[in-house]
């Protein structure tokens, strides 16, 4: 599988990497001498040696592996993202504080209150994206194989729309700050919705995915659409 078959050729080329940066500070430092340099660059080897002896043996491993990493970055997201909604009403509080400028009076910093509407729906599609991803990992780790050439397949197929929907749902995240253009939110908001329906077409589909699997792909389904429609009724007058 394409996704084992890169995580193999990333390991390599750390290992590969390390050497070389190991080679090149012996061959720039004296000899009977030991630096910190060296001291580095050798542990930078054994780390990736070790990366290397725990990876992945097969393509099911593999992609169950991707997934998690993905579902980490969708929940880190979601996490400040929450956090932020809850900062006095203020996400730049922590960041913008000005000893000079001192008290900030710059309503830009701040979300209207059509803003607010419109997060509700948008924290509905980062939600969906985290149950996506968390749901898709656990029918590969109970049900993926690859056994077969049309397995892997799928696999890898399912890996490669599904890393699509971290770097969406940041980009949906960076729009939904003040000052809000919720044009652009609603169509960052379309992007990561159309992702998520093709994440759960291609899981259905799979053999990941037996009949006993396929109320909670209807369920997201149905939350996806949900919040996108309610995306639309509140950004109406922006087109």
């Amino acid at each position: 599988g394409t996704t084992l078959r890169k995580m193999v050729r990333d390991a390599v080329t750390e290992v590969v990497e390390g050497m070389i940066q190991l080679t090149e500070t012996i061959l720039n430092t004296p000899l009977q001498s030991l630096c910190q340099e060296q001291l580095i660059s050798t542990g930078r080897v054994w780390e990736a040696c070790e990366q290397a002896s725990s990876m992945p043996r097969d393509n099911q491993a593999a992609v169950a592996s991707a997934l998690a990493a993905y579902l980490g970055v969708v929940k880190d997201a979601l996490e400040e993202m929450e956090h932020a909604l809850v900062e006095d009403q203020d996400p730049y509080s922590d960041i913008m504080e000005d000893d000079e400028l001192g008290f900030r009076g710059n309503r830009d910093t701040y979300w209207s209150e059509a803003d607010r509407k419109l997060l509700g729906p948008c924290m509905g599609l980062m939600k969906a994206s985290k149950a996506c991803l968390k749901k898709v990992l656990g029918v590969v780790k109970a049900y993926g194989k690859a056994d077969s050439s049309e397995q892997i397949a799928q696999l890898d197929d399912l890996a490669d729309i599904a890393n699509e929907i971290s770097p969406s749902v940041d980009e949906l995240a960076l729009s939904m700050y003040p000052p809000m253009n919720q044009l652009a939110v609603r169509l960052n908001a379309a992007k990561l919705a159309s992702v998520l329906k093709k994440v759960l077409e291609i899981t259905k589909i799979s053999h990941v995915c037996p009949p006993s699997e396929e109320g909670w792909v209807q369920f997201l389904t149905g939350a996806v659409n949900h919040n996108m429609d309610k995306i639309k009724n509140f950004t109406q007058g922006e087109l």
